[in-house]
């Protein structure tokens, strides 16, 4: 099963690495542009706060993991993108858009946090 954790933690952290990364780095029209149509719904400071989420998220999934310091940070980290990924949910809903792949992602994340927290701790 720590396996599987690390192999999940490790997409988990890539794919919000990659999204936060595109979300600081471009501009709102452009992110729009590229089919993301929920950043009209936000200011551009609002998708700059969420891309550094996702980007510190993705950090802190693996980072305090490889340094075995302050592991309780994986956890935490897996928590936060869980609830980045609720509220992506509740967008898309609203947006009557396709919600499975922040529902997706947010049970990859619920699913780390849990077990990092209980069963499969560091």
């Amino acid at each position: 099963m720590t396996i599987a954790l690390w192999v999940v933690a490790g997409l988990l952290a890539v794919t919000f690495l990659a999204a936060g990364l595109m979300k600081i780095t471009q501009p709102r029209p452009k992110l729009v542009a590229a089919g993301m149509g929920y950043a009209e719904d936000f200011s551009a400071g609002a998708m700059k706060g969420i891309g550094a989420l996702e980007v510190l998220g993705a950090i802190g999934l693996i980072l305090p993991a490889v340094l075995d310091t302050a592991t309780i940070l994986v956890p935490l980290a897996a928590t936060g993108l869980f609830l980045v990924m609720v509220g992506a949910v509740v967008v898309h809903i609203r947006r009557t858009e396709s919600f499975a792949a922040p529902l997706v992602l947010a049970v990859l994340a619920l699913f780390v946090a849990v077990l990092r927290f209980s069963t499969y701790p560091f």
